[in-house]
């Protein structure tokens, strides 16, 4: 029997348990770095030549600059080390102690499904425009933060390091502004990944959907209708879509009324931010498909409940949402569910409602301020972390 090629130059077995994520080239890196694999054997391994190989090496050490990325190498390095040297049997106590030391609970690389979840939510934030993911040394999350009415800033999203940094490592987010704190924006890469996740996303809830009736059934069981954006036009039922660049909301936000004020605070604002946060958490439940329409108009509102079993986090957020609408009332609540949830804008509010012109405004003002209290009076100033 030949001894494998690792055998012959003495190197350590490649590294396990990476998870699938990761790219090839990070793969090989990790492989010639932590576990000292030759770059002659990787290209052997990969089919390609050693050149190939050692420009992805290459690569990869100039981009260690960035602190994200330098982080997920190290992080990933130790994870794979700890997986191979467990699945060799290296159990022994000061074993044990040097792996311990390597890699906490809370340096785990995210799974896939985690790491799509997560992605989705954090760039459909960061494409805002002003929006930009800040990264602090030393710091367990990252915060994604847009520039607000008057200069100030607008905390939006929050994140665990771990899927920062790996998606810093795949080229969704690039480091500009460096320093104690390290702002990140979204690249084009970023832009087509959001793309395809919430394509993905939208195309296994369509399976779903599809195979839940009986036979003869061209729809599903499930009573809950897909959440709107624009109702029911011509007989065809539209699906949200979320973030094209910006929410009505925001661009409401930068005009000014006769005085030069802000015609909406900051506080209105984030009232709404705080709204439109607990609506997309809503929907990454059991029941995607929850049914808002019920609070366009006054029917069903005293018979929501919020959830089935233990409470969990989308739960909670149905909840909050219910409870932040049966507080508006009918009228306040219609605008504000399809102005910053539904992403409608004025003039498609007013049409659909039956207003005059430019009254939306009005009342999404007065909404909104209904909507701060609200929160004032239920989770106190600020309201909770969100993400």
């Amino acid at each position: 029997m030949t001894l494998s090629d690792t055998q012959i130059e003495g190197q350590k077995p490649p590294l396990a348990g990476l998870p699938c994520w990761v790219p090839e080239s990070v793969k090989n890196y990790l492989a010639h770095t932590e576990a000292g694999t030759s770059i002659r054997s990787l290209a052997r391994d990969e089919g390609c030549h050693p050149s190939t190989i050692m420009r992805q090496i290459r690569r990869l050490e100039t981009r260690r600059d960035d602190p994200l990325i330098d982080a997920a190498l190290r992080h990933l390095g130790a994870h794979g080390v700890q997986a191979r040297d467990v699945a060799k049997g290296f159990d022994t106590p000061q074993d044990s102690a040097k792996m311990t030391k390597m890699i906490s609970e809370n340096d785990t690389p995210p799974d896939s499904k985690t790491l799509d979840l997560e992605a989705v939510r954090i760039l459909r934030r960061l494409c805002e425009k002003g929006a930009v993911l800040a990264v602090a040394a030393n710091m367990e999350k990252a915060v994604v933060v847009r520039d607000g009415v008057a200069g100030s800033s607008t905390r939006t999203g929050v994140v665990d390091r771990t899927v920062a940094e790996a998606m810093a490592l795949k080229g969704w987010i690039i480091a500009g502004k460096q320093g104690k704190i390290t702002r990140y924006q979204v690249t084009a890469a970023g832009r087509s990944a959001l793309a395809g996740l919430m394509a993905k996303s939208e195309s296994a809830q369509a399976r779903k959907h599809a195979t839940t009736g009986m036979a003869e059934a061209p729809a599903g069981f499930d009573h809950a209708k897909p959440a709107l954006a624009g109702g029911e036009d011509d007989g065809v039922r539209k699906r949200i879509r979320y973030n094209a660049a910006e929410s009505p909301l925001t661009a409401l936000a930068r005009r000014r009324d006769r005085d030069g004020e802000p015609f909406l605070t900051s506080d209105m604002v984030n009232a709404g931010e705080h709204l439109r946060e607990d609506f997309e958490l809503a929907q990454m439940g059991p029941r995607m498909a929850q049914d808002w329409d019920r609070f366009l108009t006054t029917s069903g509102r005293e018979n929501y409940s919020g959830g089935h079993g233990a409470p969990t986090g989308p739960a909670e957020a149905r909840t909050r949402v219910a409870a932040a609408l049966q507080d508006l009332g009918p009228g306040l609540s219609d605008v504000v569910l399809r102005c910053c949830c539904y992403l409608e804008g004025l003039e498609t509010v007013e049409k659909k409602l039956g207003w005059s012109a430019r009254s939306g405004k009005i009342v999404l003002r007065i909404a909104l301020l209904r909507l701060r209290r609200h929160y004032e009076e239920t989770t106190g100033p600020g309201g909770p972390m969100i993400g």
